[in-house]
C-alpha cells in the first residue's frame, strides 16, 4: 500500500521477524502453563500467562530500537502518546464502536428472541467500586496495551508496505488469532471456558469476530495517522465491554453480525486499498483544532 507518511519508507524490516519472535516468546511461557494443568490466574501460574502476553510489546520495542532508524524509533513513541493525531471523531469511534455493536446485539436479541440480559456481572463489578477500578486497570494492562505495540504499532505498518489495507488486515487477523491458540488449552482462561475450540461460539465470536474487528481497527489506525493509542483504546473497549456485560452466546452472535455489517460497509465506502478514501471525497482530517 502506498503511504504518504515518509516514515513508512524508512522502515527497514518486514513483519515476519516480529511474528516469529513474538510466537517464540509468548508460547515459551504459555505452553508450560498449558502443561501444568492449573488455573493460570492463580499465583505463581499467573506469571507465565502475564510474561507470555508481553511478547508483542517486548519484540516490537526490541526490533524497532535495535534494527530501525532513530527517526522510526521516535515516530513509534509519538504514535503511542500523541492524543492529538486521533481527533474527537476517531476517538469516539475507537471508544464507542464496541458498546455500539453490543447494544445493537442486545436490541436484536430482544426483538427477535425476546431474551432480556441480566447484566449480573456488570452489577457485581459496580457494587465494588475499588475492585472495579482494579478491574479496569487489569483489562487495560493485560492485552490492549502490550499487544497493540506489536500487532498494529509494528506489524500492520510492515504488512501494508506490501499489501493493501484489507489484505493486511486479513493476514494480521489470522496470525493474531493463532497467537492466542495456547489460551484455549489453559485452565481458567476466557477462551477455554467460553470459546472452546470447535464450538459455534469459537467460529462466530472468536474467528469471525477477530477478523472483522481487525478490519475496523485498521480503519481507525489508518485514519488517525497510524496512532497506536487509538488501537489500544479500541482493543481495551472491545475486551472491557465483552467481559463487563458477559452476555450469553445469543447476544454475541448478533454482536458479531452487526460488527460484520459495519466492517463490510467500511470496506465498500472507504475502499480496500487504504480504508481511508470515503466516497464523499476527503477522510476526516486530523488537526489541532479537534482537541
Amino acid at each position: 500500500m502506498e503511504s504518504h507518511d515518509p516514515i513508512i519508507s524508512k522502515i527497514r524490516l518486514g513483519p515476519w521477524q516480529y511474528f516469529i519472535f513474538t510466537y517464540i516468546w509468548s508460547w515459551s511461557f504459555w505452553i508450560p502453563a498449558v502443561l501444568l494443568r492449573k488455573n493460570v490466574f492463580d499465583f505463581p501460574n499467573f506469571l507465565l500467562l502475564g510474561l507470555g502476553g508481553l511478547g508483542p510489546f517486548i519484540v516490537s520495542i526490541s526490533l524497532t530500537y535495535f534494527k530501525e532508524d532513530r527517526e522510526v524509533w521516535r515516530d513509534f513513541w509519538k504514535r503511542v502518546i500523541d492524543v492529538r493525531r486521533i481527533g474527537f471523531v476517531w476517538l469516539a469511534v475507537a471508544i464507542f464502536m464496541a458498546p455500539l455493536v453490543c447494544s445493537l446485539g442486545i436490541i436484536t436479541g430482544i426483538l427477535f428472541n425476546g431474551v432480556f440480559p441480566s447484566f449480573e456481572t456488570a452489577v457485581e463489578y459496580l457494587s465494588n467500586p475499588i475492585g472495579f477500578i482494579f478491574y479496569l486497570f487489569f483489562v487495560f494492562i493485560y492485552g490492549p496495551l502490550p499487544e497493540e505495540f506489536g500487532w498494529r504499532g509494528y506489524a500492520l505498518d510492515r504488512l501494508q508496505k506490501k499489501w493493501n489495507a484489507l489484505y493486511s488486515s486479513l493476514i494480521l487477523a489470522l496470525l493474531w488469532a493463532l497467537w492466542h491458540w495456547p489460551m484455549f488449552f489453559m485452565v481458567g482462561t476466557y477462551q477455554s471456558g467460553e470459546q472452546s475450540i470447535g464450538s459455534l461460539r469459537f467460529w462466530i465470536d472468536y474467528c469471525l469476530g477477530i477478523t472483522v474487528n481487525t478490519i475496523l481497527m485498521t480503519w481507525v489506525y489508518n485514519n488517525t495517522k497510524r496512532s497506536i493509542l487509538s488501537a489500544v483504546l479500541y482493543h481495551f473497549m472491545m475486551n472491557f465491554t465483552g467481559e463487563f456485560l458477559n452476555l450469553i452466546s445469543l447476544y454475541h452472535y448478533y454482536k458479531v453480525m452487526w460488527t460484520t455489517i459495519i466492517a463490510v460497509l467500511v470496506i465498500i465506502l472507504y475502499k480496500p486499498q487504504s480504508l481511508t478514501d470515503p466516497p464523499w471525497g476527503k477522510s476526516i482530517k486530523i488537526s489541532k483544532d479537534q482537541f
